[in-house]
């Protein structure tokens, strides 16, 4: 445990309650909450006996059932593979390596990648085998092969991508698959912000590949998309021969999803992906006039085409590393980004989120932020 990153979220945090008044760009959550249905089936639920009680240890079968049908119909997840309810996607990746590896196995991940896998994959004793990406940062599949060994068991895919913004288009990720499918090793898709797709991109879920169900783990959340990272509930979509691990795992772990999350959920999947989406022109708003304001700004910054999720990530051209700009930026600039280093990228950078606040705290966040680049540059 003591080889592995402290969570980057309680550092900032740290940093932001020493700097009053400063205006969080770091947070990866949406500015919404629930369906006002959610909160009234919850309030219904826990007046009921069996709210207080365990639940089935992968998930209600009502709930289960209806996170089947939104992944054949939407996603369009095929073959033999199970519907486990957890709570949420950073534990179902954490069951996932814990269901397909032994220790010193290796896992790939791309960078920038999202560092609470990172983090996953040093806690269970395996290997992290870090691929950079190039400035575009999108994979290549043939330098992911190069990294794989006898010791590796999965390739991770983030898409759209945490931290970067960038949609992976659909051929790459199927290219992906078969090279997964190829090596005998586990393709895990990270699906967090499938919803979150602007200027006309598509999502692509790998588990529709042809043949993919027998060695993809597509991870789904609820809480981006309706406004539910409080409830921590999400699910996987696992291979059949996994399922006697992962019941193992989830039981030891967790027991079960909190019974009021999964009410929560039922009721957030029969109002639908249209929920989200209704908020989808106004992220889209935001998001052009970050990078309005970034575009604008000095040649040592580049910014990375983003077009998914809600995110900007930006390489700095400067001799400081990337949290020393991230602490100046809150202490002289009141204003708070994650430091890249944090997500394994090997260059000086930033994340920003710009889904968390509304309009006009995103733009006087901006404009502190582009201040404060200026001057520390």
């Amino acid at each position: 445990m003591a080889g592995v990153q402290a969570p980057v979220m309680g550092q900032v945090a740290d940093m932001i309650q020493r700097s009053p008044g400063t205006i969080s760009l770091g947070q990866g959550v949406a500015h919404y909450g629930p369906p006002q249905v959610v909160v009234q089936r919850v309030q219904a639920f826990i007046e009921t006996p069996r709210a207080h009680g365990y639940g089935y240890g992968i998930g209600r079968e009502d709930l289960r059932a209806a996170f089947r049908h939104k992944l054949q119909s939407e996603n369009h997840l095929e073959g033999d593979f199970e519907v486990v309810v957890t709570a949420g996607s950073n534990m179902a990746f954490f069951q996932s390596l814990l269901a397909i590896t032994d220790p010193g196995d290796e896992v790939i991940l791309l960078a920038p990648y999202y560092f609470n896998h990172e983090m996953a994959v040093g806690i269970a004793d395996c290997k992290a085998v870090v691929v950079q990406l190039g400035a575009d940062f999108i994979p290549d599949p043939e330098v992911i092969r190069a990294h794989i060994t006898a010791r590796t068991r999965a390739v991770v895919t983030v898409s759209p991508n945490n931290p970067t913004g960038v949609v992976y288009p659909p051929p790459l990720l199927r290219a992906i698959s078969e090279l997964c499918a190829a090596h005998g090793i586990y393709h895990i898709s990270d699906e967090a912000y499938e919803y979150f797709v602007f200027d006309g991109t598509e999502h692509y879920s790998p588990g529709a590949s042809p043949g993919a169900s027998e060695h993809t783990i597509s991870l789904y959340s609820l809480s981006k998309s309706y406004g539910m990272a409080g409830w921590r509930l999400g699910c996987m979509a696992i291979p059949a021969h996994l399922l006697p691990a992962v019941k193992k795992i989830q039981d030891t772990n967790v027991i079960c999803a909190a019974l009021s999350s999964q009410r929560a959920a039922l009721a957030a999947l029969e109002v639908g992906a249209a929920y989200c989406r209704g908020y989808l022109r106004g992220l889209d708003a935001v998001r052009t006039m970050v990078l309005k304001a970034l575009t604008a700004l000095d040649s040592r910054i580049q910014v990375a085409a983003s077009h998914g999720a809600f995110y900007v990530f930006m390489n700095l051209d400067t001799r400081l590393d990337s949290v020393a700009v991230c602490a100046r930026l809150i202490r002289e600039h009141r204003v708070a980004v994650i430091p890249g280093s944090t997500f394994g990228h090997n260059k000086p950078s930033l994340r920003i989120a710009y889904g968390n606040l509304e309009k006009d705290a995103v733009a006087e966040g901006m404009d502190r932020l582009c201040q404060g680049l200026r001057a520390i540059l």
